[in-house]
């Protein structure tokens, strides 16, 4: 219990604390105009309240991400927790907040826009491509689930569910984003923080009266609990495996959409750091909650390998155990409504980055359409395709954009004279989980399964190389802009 309570603690004093100073060394400053007042156009540049924004930047992010991903990484055992804690404040709050705000600084752009002006043309147009994709299969991972649980709570086809989803995402990616997304997404945002909230109090309520036994970090726990370790190793894969929570790429796709809708720059720790920090709590939450409903990581284990079942439905039975008929309600709201939630805001920010890279003006709704269409078109194809396969394609590519992302805002500290190692060195770390998670996984997870020490020799190789290479671009640009 102790554990699970220092946890949370050190996450609002890193929104507190690190948070703040990561505020002054942007240099986040309330005198300059954001789009949402320079661009106004009422459809996706549009003031709006910080409190909604928040709650639909913490949605966007979140939907099941920071509970699924929570579940499968408790599966490693407590030590799930400093990577949730560490990941979240030091990497994964820090890359949210310079997502946005690097969009807030220009115009409201998209990604790869910004990573263009950054790391050059070649990166610009290989994010182009892997944003959209990333974007299009987060979209279809995220009508898939819902339309089959969907089907089996009504006695639907699959089919039927997927055309009413995608018709909803359509009408939600074309309309102003004050419209539906303004008005119901705060609704569903406080539903998932009400509902994480409520876990975590049964929690307490059974662990302060000797009811239940919360996990403990401790130094025999820092170990692999995970029922197959040889296939799925501590480093690197726990780190992939729990993205949403810690650090995850994908955030940086939804950034721009919120930068422009808030009022001031100092909104914006609000509004992406701390949205990530709220993120990093449910992720403890639920983990915390399948380790403890289970009695403990070897528990959740044999519940997930031999039992037969997966995070959904641990959600389902810890909602109905702890909160009894309202459990049962937030634990439908959060399987199929949330991922719905997020699903149709990646359909929206690929329109975006579609008309960010075609420089094509979206205030008026033919415009959106001509986008929009096709788009629709290539997810309802992609749709059909088994769902593992589209999770597993997730996974890795959601880690390396955050890669991508980090080394994007260390060059913007570099050309602005500040300390790049608050973002270069988890950059780094970074560069190393995806590299020899490439080499080390097993064939079946995307990977190249080669000896596991060899693989992760290679990917420490491959990080050091990329902090050389970029310093001494640093250096190459230091030295043009001098001799200018």
């Amino acid at each position: 219990m102790w554990t699970f309570l220092g946890a949370i603690l050190a996450l609002i004093l890193g929104f507190v604390f690190y948070g703040r100073f990561m505020e002054r060394f942007f240099g986040a400053d309330d005198s300059n105009p954001t789009p949402a007042i320079k661009q106004d156009d009422g459809v996706d540049f549009s003031p709006m309240p910080t409190w909604k924004v928040f709650t639909i930047q913490f949605l966007n992010i979140a939907g099941l991400g920071p509970i699924f991903g929570a579940i499968l990484g408790a599966m490693y055992g407590p030590i799930a927790y400093l990577w949730i804690v560490l990941g979240c404040i030091f990497m994964g709050a820090t890359h949210d907040y310079f997502s946005g705000m690097l969009s807030i600084r220009h115009g409201g752009a998209s990604i790869p826009e910004i990573v263009g002006k950054y790391l050059g043309k070649g990166f610009q147009n290989f994010l182009r491509v892997f944003t959209l994709l990333l974007l299009i299969f987060v979209g279809v991972a995220f009508v898939s689930g819902p339309a089959g649980l969907l089907a089996n709570l009504t006695g639907g086809g699959l089919t039927i569910w997927l055309y009413v989803i995608f018709a909803y995402y359509l009408i939600a990616t074309l309309l102003p984003i004050n419209k539906i997304i303004g008005k119901i997404y705060p609704l569903f945002g406080a539903a998932l923080i009400i509902m994480a909230l409520a876990i975590a109090g049964a929690m307490l309520v059974g662990g302060f009266s000797g009811l239940v036994v919360m996990p403990e970090l401790s130094a025999a726990s820092l170990a692999n609990w995970h029922h197959h370790p040889t296939e799925n190793i501590l480093f690197p894969m726990m780190f992939i495996v729990i993205s949403c929570g810690a650090l995850s790429g994908f955030h940086s796709t939804q950034a721009p959409m919120m930068a422009r809708t808030i009022k001031k720059e100092s909104y914006g720790r609000y509004v992406f750091y701390g949205a990530m920090i709220a993120e990093g709590i449910v992720a403890i939450i639920w983990a915390t909650a399948a380790m403890t409903f289970f009695g403990g990581a070897e528990g959740l284990n044999t519940t997930m390998q031999y039992d037969g079942h997966n995070p959904a439905w641990v959600v389902n039975e810890i909602s109905v155990a702890w909160l009894g008929s309202i459990g049962a309600i937030f634990a439908i709201v959060g399987v199929i409504a949330c991922p719905i939630t997020t699903g149709d805001t990646a359909f929206r920010s690929a329109r975006l980055t579609i008309a960010d890279v075609f420089q094509f003006d979206q205030s008026n709704i033919k415009r959106r359409l001509i986008i929009s269409i096709p788009l629709f078109a290539v997810g309802f194809i992609l749709s059909q395709m088994d769902f593992d396969k589209i999770w597993k394609f997730l996974g890795l590519s959601n880690q390396i954009l955050a890669v991508v992302v980090l080394w994007t805002g260390a060059m913007y500290l570099a050309k602005q004279n500040k300390a790049h190692w608050y973002l270069s060195l988890p950059a780094v770390f970074m560069t190393i989980v995806c590299a020899s998670y490439l080499l080390v996984a097993p064939h079946k997870n995307g990977g190249l399964a080669i000896d596991a020490q060899l693989g992760i020799v290679v990917g420490i190789a491959c990080g050091l190389l990329s902090l050389i290479l970029f310093v001494t671009r640093i250096k190459r640009v230091a030295l043009k802009a001098k001799v200018a």
